[in-house]
């Protein structure tokens, strides 16, 4: 398309309007740009009108602009308004003043305004040159705007997933999918490309084609002490990385490196041009030729990138299925065997269509059903990877029911069974993983008021959750007293919660610092030999446990500040958290800068 052709549009297809067009132009080229003029005698002389705004300027006064400026104003205004309404007449609308770029890109070669500033019109021009051709001899488009792909976003499969309902869609790892509904909220309708079929997919298991979430060894946000934890168990090798979201600086990565029976760090900075480093005299235009780099090198490392780190679990997903059933039929359950009893009810493992889930019903007499729903609805509201997650509830019917994500044992269970040869630096990090979930509620202002390690559950791959919220109460005010015949476990309560049955959270850091011994001695129940009343007595007077045998004198230190008698001069959770993974992290808070290599 020739400039000609789009101002023969954008004016009608009139010869004197195109006239008129391309002597508006002029003029306000002249006017802007201080150019010369000829007059009509073909004598150079300088515009009276530019003289006089030159002369306001240098003066500083403000310019009243000539007669021959008003007119040409005028005559400019009237094409302003003469271009918009073609461009409205062929479907397009010339863009906002505030939105036109400065500069005018995309002009024809041949056009005589290719020099020139952009004027009123050229918006237009621009516009039909960019969407279309326009035929030079009809003045109208020969094609309609070039529409968008329609071929839907390509995604890869980061974990395997099997289909829970009927609507969902089981695929495997690396397996590609189409994403068909704009990927909206947390579940997407995608087709495999695979197989073919169609169906919804928890948004969290996928990664855009060729993106860095799409690498293996990207692991997006995790803390330090989670990626250290990661690579230093058995299925990890020396030489296996991960690449994680830097802690402190936005923008840049970090690169863990297993080596040995250490975990080394290195920060990944970006470039102002977008590239890539670790050594600042070994950049990379992007994320993936870095790693490949270092891959075939140590280059300065500590040792060659080997494999990327083991995932060792899925993610969990928003909700249990698109569609978020919060009551479901329980015909669509099957309860399987009995695996474990609280005081609430029973915890039985089950069956949910095609997933494993737990299911815990009521026993009768055991509590009112309103405290078992309110179980329910607290639980339901909470999103926290250190908390167990509520699928969905059976309470149209008797025994009442809570279907939950399935676990394998509970913290006790663990300590005295599997975990028994688990290291200090080990229990540590577990207490770390319950007090960054008791954080989350911290914040939520929630109270759990039965914390102890029976209602901490574990999974095979020893990471914890934070379960039975069945004497759990949202706090409305800063603290609320407990109903009368309450029951609560005597040896895990705070002596303000005991004695005079008030609750808040430094109440539940009480519970916290009892829950320690419980780690340190391997499932040992607290206060040994002594009855409750003893230890209701001996605590008020001011009697707490002595350390326990082999734990270190800095994480008793650590329960003797959750047993503080003033609940105010407890820590908080997040402090405890951050307490316990720097007892024992590795290699203290430093990163590691690569060795020079000649």
């Amino acid at each position: 398309m020739n400039c000609y052709s789009a101002v023969r549009l954008t004016a009608g297809g009139k010869r004197g309007d195109l006239r008129r067009l391309l002597a508006a132009s002029l003029v306000s080229r002249s006017r802007r740009w201080g150019g010369a003029q000829r007059s009509p005698s073909g004598v150079g002389q300088t515009n009276g009108a530019q003289r006089s705004r030159v002369r306001a300027r240098d003066h500083r006064l403000p310019h009243r602009p000539s007669p021959s400026e008003t007119n040409v104003q005028s005559r400019l205004a009237r094409r302003r308004l003469w271009a918009t309404e073609a461009a409205e007449a062929t479907h397009f609308r010339p863009p906002a003043e505030s939105n036109r770029p400065r500069r005018w890109a995309a002009v024809s070669a041949r056009s005589p305004f290719a020099s020139a500033p952009p004027s009123s019109f050229h918006p237009v021009v621009e516009k039909l040159s960019v969407v279309g051709t326009v035929s030079s001899a009809g003045g109208v488009p020969t094609s309609t705007p070039t529409p968008s792909s329609n071929q839907p976003p390509l995604f890869v499969a980061l974990f395997d997933y099997d289909a829970r309902t009927d609507e969902d869609l089981s695929f495997k790892k690396n397996e590609l999918l189409e994403v068909l509904n704009g990927m909206q909220g947390d579940w997407w309708y995608a087709r495999s490309k695979s197989t073919g079929k169609t169906g919804y997919i928890p948004s969290n298991y996928v990664a855009k084609e060729k993106s860095i979430d799409a690498q293996p060894w990207y692991f997006g946000k995790m803390r330090r002490i989670e990626a250290e934890k990661l690579l230093l168990m058995s299925m990890n090798e020396h030489g296996n990385f991960l690449v994680r979201d830097s802690e402190s600086r936005e923008n840049d990565f970090s690169l863990s490196v297993r080596d040995g029976s250490t975990v080394k760090h290195y920060r990944i900075r970006q470039m102002d041009h977008g590239g890539y480093f670790i050594a600042r005299r070994t950049p990379f235009a992007t994320l993936p030729e870095l790693i490949e780099h270092y891959r075939h090198s140590a280059d300065g490392l500590c040792v060659a990138l080997n494999q990327p780190a083991a995932r060792i679990e899925n993610p969990e997903t928003a909700t249990f299925t698109y569609d978020d059933q919060w009551e479901v039929d329980r015909r669509q359950l099957r309860l399987l065997r009995q695996i474990g009893a609280g005081q609430f009810g029973e915890v039985w493992e089950g069956r949910w269509n095609n997933a494993a889930v737990a299911v815990k019903k009521l026993k009768p007499g055991s509590a009112d059903a309103g405290d078992f729903l309110a179980e329910a609805q607290i639980m339901k509201r909470f999103r926290h990877k250190r908390l167990l997650q509520l699928y969905a509830v059976c309470t149209k019917d008797e025994p009442l029911l809570i279907v939950t994500e399935l676990m394998d044992e509970n913290l006790v269970q663990f300590l005295q069974g599997r975990g028994r040869d688990t290291s200090m630096a080990g229990l540590a990090e577990i207490g770390a993983q319950i007090a960054a979930g008791m954080s989350y509620l911290e914040e939520k202002n929630f109270i759990h008021r039965d914390l102890a390690a029976r209602n901490i559950l574990v999974s095979r791959n020893c990471t914890v959750k934070i379960a039975d919220f069945g004497l759990a109460r949202v706090i409305k005010e800063h603290e609320y007293e407990a109903r009368l015949g309450a029951r609560f476990p005597i040896k895990w309560t705070a002596p303000e919660a005991a004695n005079y049955n008030r609750f808040t959270i430094k109440s539940d850091v009480w519970s916290f610092g009892i829950l320690l011994t419980e780690l340190v001695t391997y499932g040992r129940l607290p206060y040994p030999g002594m009855t409750n009343a003893e230890v209701l007595h001996q605590v008020e007077q001011g009697y707490r446990m002595p350390c326990p045998q082999g734990c270190p004198h800095v994480l008793y230190e650590i329960m003797l500040q959750c047993w503080h008698k003033d609940p105010e001069r407890r820590p908080t959770f997040e402090t405890l958290q951050w307490k316990l993974e720097d007892l024992f992290s590795q290699d203290g808070s430093d990163y590691k800068e690569a060795a020079m290599s000649y």
